[in-house]
């Protein structure tokens, strides 16, 4: 049994215990976004939080966006937050998910799985890709040393995971991560071999 479920993220929500939420668009995922011209690729969003990533999508034309995370709070937040919009909100595990995207946003999600399911993320990312699809976004280049979410990583042990299954087309620090974070992010773009 995941002792980070459901209950434990619903129950972060429901305690305002919500540190990962930055209150806007990560940059450097806002200027990936800002070259894509194709504004029908059909993106995914999983562990979304308060989904600033959509906000941003939409005011940019965007128009196929799938919200995903498995705290029921959240879930309830962010359908009220998008009822005027086509956004499409699932609450649901990650790993019981099914469809097919062409880019999946990566943003505190990866970090906040407990570390012996990152071989059934990367899976789980592959599977749910269209062909050459890609996962975009930032994730942590540093240890954190918890025995809780946010866990650390680095870029050798992304290099190692992913790159039987994506080819590493961006994996680099950050040059224009939100001050807090600064130096301690990656840019991620891979693409679904």
């Amino acid at each position: 049994m995941n002792q980070f479920d459901q209950n434990f993220w619903n129950s972060r929500w429901e305690n305002g215990e919500t540190g990962w939420d930055i209150g806007e668009a990560s940059s450097p995922i806002a200027e990936y976004f800002l070259q894509v011209e194709d504004k029908e690729v059909k993106i995914l969003i999983p562990g979304c939080g308060n989904a600033h990533e959509a906000e941003l999508l939409l005011e940019e034309g965007f128009t196929n966006i799938t919200l995903l995370d498995i705290a029921q709070k959240a879930c309830e937040v962010i359908s009220r937050k998008f009822s005027h919009h086509e956004v499409e909100v699932i609450c649901e595990d990650f790993f019981e998910h099914q469809g097919k995207y062409d880019i999946i946003v990566e943003q505190t999600f990866f970090c906040a799985l407990d570390p012996v399911l990152r071989a059934k993320y990367v899976e789980k990312m592959h599977d749910l890709l269209t062909e050459n699809g890609k996962i975009i976004g930032v994730m942590f280049n540093k240890d954190f040393g918890n025995p809780f979410p946010p866990f650390g990583g680095n870029i050798e042990e992304y290099k190692s995971l992913f790159s039987e299954k994506f080819e590493i087309k961006t994996l680099e620090n950050c040059y224009n991560s939100i001050k807090p974070r600064q130096n301690t992010e990656v840019f991620i773009n891979f693409t679904k071999k």
